[in-house]
């Protein structure tokens, strides 16, 4: 029989895992992610083939795909933005299927996860306020994706936090474990103070 000694350090070997249901969302949230991506990389392509197409989204001067598709910010870093959502979601997808099927990963695994999804909470936000505050208008294929970037960052971080910063006392801690208790209210917080940014933006527009 396995001492308890034993048990832990053959633990401490496999790695850290989050929970089963964690995995099934980062499963749903990938696949979202991606069906989204997706459906911008082929309304893209239809204006690129087509310059007077009107996308599916297209349903005022406000919630405007077109507008949003055709300016410059739709490729940052040189190649479509869908592209690197279909790359990374397809990566997030493949994170929780491991997760849920009882896969564990080494600290420097779960780092590259949370800088990944790093990347990710920085980049829509800075397609928010460009979208929001720079072309004046809105793709809600865009801030569908913008929510599940916000909603899966959150739950790594939540993740990472518990299992790699919590010192188990003091102030710090007690964030942590706040933090990890209240992570899905946090995540929706986040995505409201978002809406209501909008709202005050195109105010004049409803």
């Amino acid at each position: 029989m396995a001492t308890a000694e034993a048990v832990e350090a053959r633990d401490v070997q496999r790695g850290e895992a989050p929970s089963v249901g964690w995995g099934w969302l980062y499963v749903l949230g990938g696949i979202v992610g991606i069906v989204l991506s997706g459906i911008i990389m082929v309304e893209k392509m239809k204006l690129a083939e087509d310059p007077s197409y009107t996308t599916t989204c297209d349903l005022s001067a406000v919630v405007s795909c077109g507008n949003v598709m055709r300016s410059v910010q739709a490729a940052a870093f040189g190649i479509p933005n869908p592209l690197i959502g279909l790359v990374g979601f397809g990566m997030v997808a493949l994170i929780g299927a491991a997760v849920a099927a009882g896969g564990r990963f080494a600290g420097w695994f779960w780092f590259g996860a949370q800088a990944g999804m790093t990347f990710a909470v920085l980049f829509v936000h800075w397609l928010f306020v460009q979208a929001v505050y720079v072309i004046n208008a809105l793709c809600p294929y865009c801030m569908g994706v913008w929510a599940v970037s916000i909603v899966l960052f959150v739950y790594v971080t939540a993740f990472n936090l518990r299992t790699y910063g919590d010192s188990g006392q003091g102030a710090g801690s007690a964030f942590i474990r706040g933090f990890d208790r209240w992570k899905l209210l946090i995540a929706l917080l986040w995505l409201v103070v978002i809406g209501v940014a909008i709202v005050v933006q195109f105010w004049s527009y409803f």
